[in-house]
């Protein structure tokens, strides 16, 4: 018994120390590598992922921020410009006027002031405008602390149209497709020139960015002296995208840049369908949409001058293009 009992714990032992069995593949999973490390932001409960995720809620909030400021009407301000909004034909849904600030001026002696408020009220009545008066406290509120000079017309949502609509009015108008392109421009003031130069150029429209871009604010209005009425902009989700589109459409895409490929003056294809794509100030076109023009063409300057302004340019261009098709 007892050499049985020794036999037993020599082999069990030999057991021990020899090569485990199989598990027949049921632990083939804990076997298995994990892989690559994820990136720091892609960890949960990792500080920089936490960061990447309060980075994306705050761009999320600002977006929407932005879309509900776009949606709201816009309050312009001061005597000069609501009276050049009201003579420009600005779209408008009424006119604010402090109390008090109405007729202030004595018979035969008001000042240059109370006869733009005057100047401004008789527009708004022509147009049939509401005349609101509100209190100066009221109106501190309601401009948010800015300068008002006692006097704010409100300017509804502008309405864009589609990029694609551009190239309905084109067919409409049995002319070859004309459209104007602005990619991150940020002034209205050039956006409203834009507009201007390419209503006198015979252009179908302007398109312009969704994101970091300028819309049609009353600034942009009023800059294209009543060219915005007529001639439509375009607002695209992304514009490399709505550009590719033409390009789809049969539209030939010419940037413009001062490190362009060809003269403005030797380029030959203004005669044909053409979106015209103009840059930012400073930047110039962004990568991608440079990438999406058929050609990029240069408007030549004196070397002591670094760059033209983006609404100059593009009223240079226009003109070379309206010369060519008459």
């Amino acid at each position: 018994m007892a050499g049985n009992s020794q036999r037993r714990g020599r082999t069990t032992g030999a057991h021990k120390k020899g090569a485990a069995g199989g598990t027949g593949g049921k632990n083939r999973r804990s076997l298995a590598g994990r892989g690559a490390t994820p990136p720091a932001e892609m960890r949960p409960g990792h500080p920089a992922q936490r960061r990447a995720t309060a980075d994306a809620r705050r761009r999320t909030e600002r977006d929407r921020s932005r879309q509900r400021a776009e949606d709201a009407p816009e309050l312009l301000l001061g005597r000069n410009p609501v009276v050049e909004a009201l003579r420009a034909q600005i779209p408008a849904t009424a006119l604010y006027v402090v109390t008090g600030d109405v007729g202030s001026g004595r018979a035969g002696a008001k000042s240059a002031t109370d006869e733009r408020i005057t100047e401004a009220l008789h527009l708004a009545n022509d147009r049939g405008l509401p005349l609101l008066e509100v209190g100066r406290a009221e109106f501190d509120r309601m401009s948010g602390g800015a300068l008002h000079q006692g006097i704010g017309l409100q300017v509804p949502p502008y309405q864009y149209a589609h990029p694609d609509d551009l190239l309905d009015l084109a067919r409409d108008s049995g002319r070859p497709p004309l459209v104007v392109a602005m990619d991150g421009v940020t002034d209205p003031r050039n956006l409203g020139a834009v507009v201007r130069s390419a209503a006198a150029f015979d252009a179908h429209g302007v398109v312009v960015p969704q994101r970091r871009s300028v819309g049609m604010t009353a600034s942009a209005w009023r800059t294209s002296a009543g060219a915005a009425a007529r001639l439509p902009v375009a607002r695209a989700v992304n514009l490399a995208r709505a550009l590719g589109s033409y390009q789809d459409a049969g539209l030939m895409t010419v940037g413009l840049a001062g490190d362009g490929d060809v003269d403005v003056h030797d380029f030959d294809g203004f005669t044909d369908p053409l979106a015209l794509v103009v840059g930012a100030e400073g930047a110039g076109l962004s990568r991608l949409v440079r990438e999406r023009c058929d050609l990029v063409v240069r408007i030549p300057i004196a070397r002591d001058t670094e760059s033209l302004n983006v609404s100059v340019a593009a009223g240079i261009a226009l003109y070379a293009a309206a010369s060519a098709r008459r």
